[in-house]
């Protein structure tokens, strides 16, 4: 099983090494490491991790708990192989070579670039604050959202990061076309509790979208609308 393994640690010399040694006396096998944050002597650190799939988590935990400094902010599954900023050119490639399905690549992309579990594209009201908010529709969902997608407050539409009334966390960004906005999601399981969107992956995800707006264009107006019926 791929986890993804948070962790803040003193941002100081032999801390990552520690903590890396812990993660193998547990049996983890560390496949990448991304640092996310380094500010006031403290770093966030994410770590993409194969564990056997019949060990417990929670002897993970406990050993990386036990080392003085070190905090464990989330674990979760990982869909597929460690992802690199140096992938999000490959998708916008992708959505550019073939804009017709283009919003539908991005959305199925997303959840394995970001570590979730999935993700929508969801047209919101632009009266939907006046209104209270209310359903948005969605225009599109990766194949593991649920039907229907528990969707947060999409107001206002800017790029950020929020935690659900039931722990779900997400992380949101706007098209800029046709209140068209893509959500991002990670559940929590039995076992393990994932991490809330770090700021640094909400701006990756921000980038992605604004990109894909770009390349997509007019094509997101459509998305949404009701079909035209010509009279006969």
């Amino acid at each position: 099983m791929l986890l993804r393994v948070r962790v803040t640690l003193p941002d100081r010399p032999g801390a990552l090494g520690q903590v890396a040694r812990t993660l193998g006396v547990c049996g983890a096998d560390i496949v990448q490491v991304v640092v996310l944050e380094r500010l006031g002597g403290r770093a966030v650190d994410d770590f993409t991790v194969v564990w056997p799939g019949a060990a417990r988590v929670e002897r993970l935990l406990a050993g990386l708990a036990a080392i003085p400094g070190v905090r464990v902010d989330g674990t979760w599954r990982a869909i597929g192989a460690p992802t690199t900023t140096g992938q999000d050119a490959e998708l916008l490639a992708q959505v550019a070579g073939n804009p017709a399905e283009g919003l539908a690549t991005l959305v199925d992309a997303v959840p394995g670039l970001l570590a979730a579990d999935w993700a929508v594209a969801a047209v919101v009201p632009l009266d939907w604050a006046s209104r209270g908010g209310g359903e948005a529709t969605v225009a599109y969902a990766s194949w593991r959202a649920p039907v229907p997608p528990r969707l947060p407050g999409l107001t206002p539409l800017r790029a950020r990061a929020l935690t659900a009334a039931d722990g779900t966390h997400h992380a949101v960004a706007p098209f800029g076309r046709a209140g068209l906005v893509l959500v991002v999601a990670r559940e929590d399981t039995a076992t393990l509790t994932p991490a809330a969107f770090h700021c640094t992956e909400v701006d990756r995800l921000a980038q992605l979208v604004r990109a894909g707006a770009v390349i997509l264009g007019d094509r997101l107006d459509l998305v949404g609308a009701p079909p035209v019926v010509s009279g006969g």
